[in-house]
């Protein structure tokens, strides 16, 4: 329920960092995991725009990690 919450009731360390890695002239990315679900991120930074998306393993299914907590 990311966004359902209230502002008292979110989780400010829903996120873990897992990796950063600076890539010359292209920009930044961070694998970012979901300490509720499990669910891994790639967060892009490229010049002056980003995005978001799900992690896929190699038969394009999204990377979970069990147990997370």
């Amino acid at each position: 329920m990311l966004f359902k919450k209230t502002n008292k009731e979110i989780e400010v360390d829903r996120f873990e960092v897992k990796s950063v890695q600076d890539i010359p002239s292209l920009g930044r990315i961070t694998i970012l995991v979901d300490r509720e679900t499990g669910v891994h991120y790639m967060q892009t930074w490229v010049g002056t725009g980003g995005g978001v998306t799900p992690l896929l393993d190699e038969h394009g299914k999204v990377i979970i990690e069990k147990p997370f907590r």
